[in-house]
């Protein structure tokens, strides 16, 4: 399939700030969610879940996220910065590491699972002409935050936010690994 060979080999994120309305409709981002699901999940186990952030929902948390930071001592530019991104974002998919009791799944597989689903979902859109990027940052590691605006539960976590929109530029290249220097390669 060298169509997606050569998306991959091309494939690069969209920095949130530039992206603009219009954004997925609710079945475009159902269609991109159903993608992102197709992932490794060993023992069917679906450790992951999805809260779709409209541009709405996202400037409604702007200002807890300012509060956050305050309160936690952050760099105000830092709080600034964070905050900003979800005034100005567009829409936003929290993927939610949600894992599953299990004796045969370890928790490390389902972890990978939920990152598998956030890049599957920056893919999908990609694919399907949006921009798109992964990121997280720190709100997303304050539990009050997550627990209390966002509605997860002592066990999950945030493995992604991943923003959506209409790109308004392209996205700027950057170096990519030295893929030989990180590859050992073993024989019999």
């Amino acid at each position: 399939m060298p169509d997606t060979l050569t998306f991959l080999a091309t494939r690069r994120s969209h920095p949130p700030a530039s992206l603009r309305l219009p954004a997925p409709d609710p079945a475009q981002m159902a269609q991109l969610l159903t993608l992102a699901a197709r992932v490794p999940d060993h023992g069917k186990l679906e450790p992951w879940r999805f809260i779709v952030l409209s541009q709405a929902a996202m400037q409604r948390l702007a200002p807890s996220v300012a509060e956050r930071g305050t309160a936690l001592g952050i760099d105000p530019e830092k709080i600034e910065k964070t905050r900003r991104a979800y005034a100005e974002g567009v829409c936003a998919v929290v993927v939610v590491g949600s894992p599953k009791a299990s004796d045969k799944i370890p928790r490390y597989e389902q972890d990978l699972s939920a990152g598998a689903v956030c890049l599957s979902l920056v893919n999908a859109a990609l694919a399907s002409g949006w921009g798109s990027a992964w990121l997280t940052g720190w709100v997303m590691e304050d539990r009050p935050f997550v627990e209390g605006t966002l509605g997860l539960g002592a066990q999950e976590w945030v493995a992604g936010i991943v923003h959506i929109g209409t790109p308004t530029a392209q996205p700027p290249e950057r170096p990519r690994p030295d893929v030989a220097a990180l590859t050992t390669w073993m024989d019999g």
